[in-house]
C-alpha cells in the first residue's frame, strides 16, 4: 500500500532519512520512502498498511500527517519513475532545474546523453559559462529553440 505523507515544503530529503532510521530501528515493514518529481511538499511511503506507515512516520520532525486514501502503483508511476524514452529535450532547450542544488534555476542544454538519461546545461545566471550534467529528470522544458530558419547561434 502506497501512502501520501504530507511534510514541510523543502524537508522532504530530511523526513525521508528520519522515516528510514526509524523503520531499520524497530524493524518496520515499510518497503520504500521516495519524493515524488515535481512535488513538493509530499513524500510516498509504502508498507505493509496503515498502522505501520503511521508507526513510521508519526510525530517525526517536519512531518504534518499521512493523507487518508492509499494510492496504487499505477497512479504516482509518473512521479517516481520518469521514462527517458518519453521525454524531449534536445539541445538548445531552455530549461528549469527542479532538484536542489540548482533548483530554480534556468540552463540551456548543451548536450543530451539519452542513454545514461542526463543532460549537460550551462547556467544562465553564472558569469562564466558552468557546464553542469543533470539527470534528465531533475529538468523542466521551460522554452524551445525553433530550428526552423536554420539560425545559428555562435555561443
Amino acid at each position: 500500500m502506497i501512502f501520501v505523507v504530507k511534510v514541510t515544503t523543502n524537508k522532504e530529503e530530511g523526513v525521508m532519512d528520519l522515516i528510514e532510521d526509524r523503520v531499520k530501528r524497530k524493524k518496520l515493514e515499510v518497503y520504500s520512502v521516495t519524493r515524488p518529481h515535481g512535488l513538493r511538499g509530499y513524500i510516498f511511503l509504502e508498507a505493509k498498511d496503515k498502522k505501520t506507515a503511521e508507526e513510521a512516520a508519526y510525530n517525526l520532525q517536519y512531518v504534518k500527517g499521512i493523507i487518508g486514501t492509499t494510492l496504487s502503483y499505477e497512479e504516482v508511476e509518473n512521479m517516481i519513475k520518469p521514462s527517458v524514452e518519453s521525454m524531449s529535450i534536445e539541445e538548445g532547450d531552455i530549461v528549469e532545474m527542479i532538484s536542489e542544488p540548482f533548483k530554480k534555476e534556468k540552463a540551456k542544454v548543451v548536450r543530451v546523453d539519452k542513454a545514461k538519461g542526463e543532460v549537460v546545461v550551462n547556467l544562465l545566471g553564472a558569469v562564466v559559462p558552468l557546464p553542469v550534467t543533470v539527470k534528465m529528470d531533475n529538468v523542466r522544458v521551460i522554452r524551445r529553440e525553433e530550428q526552423e530558419g536554420g539560425e545559428e547561434n555562435g555561443n
